[in-house]
């Protein structure tokens, strides 16, 4: 009766209990599943997004950002090198 009601009802937050109530179970360490749960918590607030789908997000931004910087010196460094191919050819045509 109670999955019913937690899926019909749209009772969520149960859930979010769920990670901490295994840290417990788990570690037996009360404060450190306290301490998950108020992370979690005020990250949810915060940002509107879980800590899992939080986190993934800013990795993805480093990556994009990783890639990004990849990109540019990229295109820098053949800039340079098609730089220095006129500079030669107009240092041997003189």
């Amino acid at each position: 009766m109670l999955i019913s009601f937690t899926f019909l009802t749209g009772f969520v937050p149960l859930f979010s209990l769920f990670g901490p109530g295994m840290t417990i179970l788990s570690s037996g360490n009360v404060y450190k599943a306290g301490t998950q749960y108020l992370i979690d918590y005020s990250i949810k607030e915060t940002t509107g997004k879980s800590s899992l789908v939080y986190v993934k997000d800013e990795i993805k931004k480093k990556n994009n950002k990783k890639n990004l910087d990849n990109e540019i010196r990229e295109l820098v460094k053949k800039r340079i090198k098609l730089a220095r191919k006129k500079l030669n050819l107009k240092n041997i045509n003189q």
